[in-house]
């Protein structure tokens, strides 16, 4: 049987359709990746992968081995979970996926409920173990059978490469993004948005970040005139850099609210400027270990 991790190799390739980019993902670099394709291939007897096109495809071959493949890193995975889900003193832990800032918030809100608000799912004995990271890895994680659930951003402008066969979703929150200004003296934006008149300096996010694509996505059709200062790999930093008034950034509005009902920051442009997101909380729809059905559950049952 091939290795495991050359299966997982092709899965990414398959989803990334780049050769760079998916030994990105899976952190080896690129000729180190190339030859673990080509060594898959040498296993199987037969070329995988279309490499004279961009992005790049499988083959016929390569689709059919791509379908066994995921089911049996799935299956792999979720066994393996499983048996890793009950610690070493017999408790049962929760794994659970997510980007800093959510970990922070949303995520460690709703852990406390399941922890302290009736029916208490996370009683004495259990565990919770939290991933971060940028959504990419944290879907692969997922896909692995390595964490129960995966908590993150939802918006038009992200992809998250689910197969709805095989994942399914709830939505745990409804948020929007809102441009803030440090509040001056007087109580008035330090900077604001013109169409045609001063840039001000713009604090946004790394390529990683989810918010990256989200607030992109809105500056591609902004009229105004805004010039990049800062890029931050989180949203802390960046509502860090906004009330030290350095410049204007697009912030949850669930982060800034007090800080503008108080005077810190000021909201500026209006509901047009503001951008609605959701974030999500995905699940294989394969059973998952007992406490995790149960946190789940739980939480359906609380939103219904």
């Amino acid at each position: 049987m091939a290795d495991l991790k050359l299966l997982e190799d092709l899965m990414a390739l398959a989803r990334t359709g780049s050769f760079v980019r998916a030994a990105e993902l899976r952190h080896v670099t690129h000729p180190a990746f190339g030859r673990r394709i080509r060594a898959l291939e040498a296993w199987a007897g037969a070329p995988l992968v279309e490499r004279q096109h961009l992005p790049v495809t499988l083959t016929a071959q390569g689709e059919a081995l791509l379908k066994t493949a995921t089911q049996v890193v799935e299956q792999m995975g979720l066994v393996r979970h499983r048996i890793r889900s009950s610690g070493a003193g017999g408790e049962a832990v929760l794994r659970i996926a997510t980007g800093r800032s959510l970990a922070r918030t949303l995520v460690a809100d709703w852990i406390a409920r399941l922890r302290h608000r009736a029916p208490k799912v996370l009683t004495e004995g259990t565990q919770v173990e939290l991933f971060t990271g940028q959504a990419k890895d944290l879907v692969v994680r997922l896909e692995q059978g390595k964490v129960d659930l995966l908590c993150c951003y939802e918006h038009p402008a992200l992809s998250v490469p689910l197969s709805p066969a095989r994942y399914r979703y709830m939505t745990l929150a409804t948020d929007k993004l809102v441009p803030v200004s440090q509040a001056d003296a007087r109580g008035r934006a330090r900077y604001v948005l013109e169409d045609g008149g001063q840039a001000a300096p713009l604090i946004t996010y790394t390529g990683g970040l989810a918010m990256e694509r989200i607030v992109g996505d809105r500056l591609e059709t902004t009229p105004y005139a805004l010039t990049p200062f800062v890029r931050s790999d989180s949203l802390d930093a960046a509502h860090g850099a906004v009330a030290k008034g350095l410049g204007v950034a697009w912030l949850p509005w669930s982060m800034v609210a007090a800080d503008c009902r108080r005077g810190a920051l000021v909201a500026l442009g209006g509901r047009s400027e503001e951008i609605a997101f959701e974030v999500r909380l995905y699940r294989p729809r394969a059973r998952l270990t007992d406490l995790a059905e149960a946190a789940w559950e739980a939480t359906a049952n609380r939103k219904a």
